[in-house]
């Protein structure tokens, strides 16, 4: 997989997906990403996790990941295989947690334009969201060097032990 571009069919969602929506707290006695992930988004959409594909992208509204700064919520959305989550905005615990696990996010006001199926290709290096099924292209802010780094070993803990951080 190339970390920095990737192409996926969208999961449309809407504002303040709380991360108790994303993984309910009874499913929090495990840290286990793909066992966390057969329950992603199970309170809004039953059998989410069966009709998800590997580099799928989840788009929402604002505020997505509001709420507890549980780290489980962005664990379940790799767990997954997302390709990354776009929303309006993010609740800033959840945004700094998605990075440092490997998840990539992007910010983009747009996302009321993009519909549930679409196709779209994301390159974090150019900054470009590219919706393929409406031929319209967005600009987003480009992930600087150091991350696109972090997102390509798997997320913070990876990247340290890569440059001899921690051992």
């Amino acid at each position: 997989m190339n970390y920095m571009k990737l192409q996926g069919r969208v999961f449309k969602f809407g504002d303040n997906i709380d991360t108790d929506v994303i993984i309910p707290a009874r499913y929090l006695v495990s840290y286990d990403a793909e066992e966390l992930a057969k329950h992603c988004m199970e309170p809004l959409r039953k059998g989410f996790y069966s009709k998800f594909r590997k580099n799928d992208i989840i788009v929402a509204g604002k505020n997505f990941g509001c709420c507890s700064s549980r780290e489980h919520a962005p664990l379940s959305i790799k767990g997954l295989g997302a390709g990354c989550i776009i929303a309006q905005s993010f609740a800033r615990i959840f945004f700094r947690n998605a990075i440092n696990i490997g998840l990539p996010v992007v910010e983009l006001n747009e996302t009321g334009e993009i519909e549930e199926g679409d196709i779209l290709i994301v390159d974090f290096v150019e900054g470009i969201v590219f919706n393929r099924s409406k031929n319209r292209k967005y600009r987003v802010s480009k992930y600087p060097a150091f991350l696109q780094e972090v997102i390509k070993r798997g997320g913070l803990m990876p990247w340290l032990e890569k440059k001899g951080h921690i051992k």
